[in-house]
């Protein structure tokens, strides 16, 4: 899972305004894609196209919602091989403007990439018809509280919000889970014509790549699946209990986190190159945290030259965001070596990450239809004390991800719960053994168990995804959605470059 709560930030500012609109009745089944020239402003090389689809594929032929849809032609269209379709995670990220993928599969096969229900320029979720209501909420979505007054405060403004939310956003709101997105996934392989699904999907999308297996397990074809989800803790637990947990703590994300970021520690130890070396770096970071705890510092940030304020919060959030990628290790101990020698106070900019609040929005609600949580949000700061226990300042940023849920109602009476072990044609795993923030590996192992027929491919290395960092990694990919080759089973592949490489 993608951080729904690191996708906020201070773009909330620039959400749309106003109600979903839902296209009014009509024949919802595409009978093939009509593509044409992007609007201005689009990546080069892609052709786009809007296709139609239910709001309620209970109701095939009642309101139906509008899909942004983008195609990167194959290079080589005299020996095309087919369409590999693709989702970048999320929930909430768009993906009309899917990537290569690799050099290889650019050449010799077409790549689909669509915005999901409610998010991006497909029909999007709306909770705002004001401005102002979206100033509002600016530092709420992907924050997390500390004190007893400021769980107070988020507290009661996740509640505004997701009433907001609740009151605007019509019925799509009630249609966001993943099966219906699997459903969508579904109506556009059919209207290319591909008699079954080549996909790639990366973290979140690796949740719509297993739920749409289970759910069409004849016309699964080769899906490879990239910072692996564990579809049932995604969804409830193994155990009746573990559904009153937040998802997002159930997940186990932050216990990754903490691997990762004691092999950027190590890492750190055996390379000169690296800002943040010397002596025990997990008790100066500690010592980090214990200073941020007692208020904000200001550091000269190593990235942009300019002072900037840092809150603890502030700290945990882009440490996060580091470890997602081993090849961001020379700018984190950049970032924590600042720290540990910060400027006199002064007021600047607090650190922020912008990114589009619908589209935040839209995946956050899919994520609480998808699944269980509680629904008395004061158990989340019980939950949120445990996990730091395990991992320090990780467990509250993942556990607080998921506190929409509690007053958010979303629920979509066609979800999907397992189960996960329909047979289905070999499926690929992709996972970073020793650490990822966000997906953790002992996830993937589990999955592999968990699925009708699956493979898992290490990569011997911390981050989030595979893909595009080992040459190993990216030629079993090409071997697989070209040909359905799986890698010998227990193969690890090395990574192409260590943490500090330029």
């Amino acid at each position: 899972m993608t951080s729904f709560a690191l996708r906020a930030g201070t773009a909330l500012a620039a959400s749309a305004l106003g109600l979903a609109t839902l296209v009014p009745p009509a024949k919802a089944a595409p009978g093939g894609i009509d593509w044409g020239r992007c609007e201005s402003g689009s990546p080069a090389g892609y052709q786009c196209a809007r296709v139609p689809v239910p709001l309620s594929y209970r109701d095939p032929d009642g309101p139906r919602l509008s899909l942004a849809v983008g195609l990167l032609p194959a290079v080589d269209q005299k020996h095309k091989l087919g369409t590999v379709f693709a989702n970048p995670g999320g929930p909430g990220n768009p993906g009309r403007f899917a990537p290569a993928l690799t050099p290889e599969l650019h050449q010799r096969f077409d790549i689909v990439g669509f915005d999901p229900r409610g998010v991006g320029a497909s029909t999007p979720l709306r909770c705002f018809t004001d401005p102002r209501q979206a100033e509002e909420f600016a530092g709420v979505i992907g924050d997390f509280p500390r004190t007893t007054t400021e769980r107070a405060r988020h507290k009661a403004a996740v509640a505004r919000l997701t009433g907001l939310c609740e009151r605007n956003a019509g019925p799509l709101g009630k249609h966001l889970s993943t099966a219906n997105t699997a459903r969508d996934l579904d109506r556009l392989r059919a209207a290319i014509g591909e008699p079954k699904l080549r996909y790639y999907g990366l973290s979140y999308g690796t949740y719509l790549g297993e739920v749409y297996a289970n759910l069409f397990p004849n016309r699964a074809g080769a899906l490879a699946l990239d910072a692996v989800d564990d579809p049932v803790n995604w969804t409830s637990g193994y155990r009746p209990a573990q559904a009153r947990i937040p998802m997002s703590t159930r997940l186990g994300g932050y216990r990754d986190a903490e691997r990762a970021l004691d092999s950027f520690f190590t890492a750190c130890a055996a390379d000169t190159r690296c800002a943040f070396r010397g002596g025990d770096l997990r008790a100066r970071y500690d010592r980090i945290l214990d200073r941020l705890e007692t208020g904000p510092v200001t550091i000269t940030d190593p990235e942009t030259g300019a002072p900037q304020r840092v809150r603890y919060q502030d700290a945990i959030a882009r440490v996060h965001e580091a470890l997602t990628d081993s090849a961001n290790s020379p700018g984190l101990a950049g970032f924590l070596a600042a720290l540990e020698h910060p400027l006199p106070e002064r007021s600047t900019a607090r650190a922020g990450v912008p990114t589009p609040a619908d589209s935040m929005l839209g995946g956050g609600a899919t994520l609480c239809a998808d699944a269980a949580n509680p629904r008395d949000p004061d158990v989340w700061p019980r939950y949120a004390a445990a996990a730091d226990r395990q991992a320090r300042g990780f467990g509250s940023y993942d556990t607080y991800k998921t506190l929409p849920c509690a007053t958010w109602d979303v629920a979509d009476a066609d979800r999907y719960p397992g189960p996960w072990n329909r047979s289905t044609a070999p499926i690929l795993l992709l996972a970073d053994r020793k650490g990822d923030p966000e997906t953790p590996y002992a996830g993937a192992e589990r999955t592999a168990r968990l699925l009708g027929k699956a493979r898992l491919l290490a990569l011997d290395d911390f981050g989030h995804g595979a893909r595009g960092k080992s040459r190993c990694i990216d030629a079993a990919l090409n071997a697989y959605l070209s040909s359905g080759t799986l890698p010998a089973r227990g193969t690890v592949c090395r990574p192409d470059r260590a943490p500090f490489d330029g």
